[in-house]
């Protein structure tokens, strides 16, 4: 468990930079227990996912990914995850977040 801590701190620190950052109300509006992240290879889209996601093995593969290609600083200023939408929503259905 206390591998897992720093990747739910770091992510918890992204989406705070990415609402302070946001000028646009509608990435704001996040419901308590979820957190947005941005998908897709060419055109990213923004999927709110429930924060139980954190825990998952397959989803902290995914966070290594991130932090392997974009560091800390992801281009969309929220966290970004490198993987096509398709692989991102099989993914999360079958941890069921979507």
């Amino acid at each position: 468990m206390a591998i897992l801590m720093p990747r739910i701190i770091q992510a918890k620190q992204i989406l705070r930079r990415s609402l302070s950052n946001g000028s646009s109300n509608k990435y704001v509006v996040i419901p308590k227990g979820y957190f947005a992240v941005y998908v897709g290879e060419q055109e990213k889209k923004r999927f709110v996912v429930p924060i139980s996601l954190l825990s998952q093995p397959e989803f902290q593969e995914l966070l290594c990914q991130a932090e392997e290609e974009y560091g800390y600083n992801h281009p969309t200023g929220g966290l970004t995850i490198p993987c096509s939408e398709d692989t991102f929503t099989d993914l999360a259905s079958r941890l069921g977040a979507l």
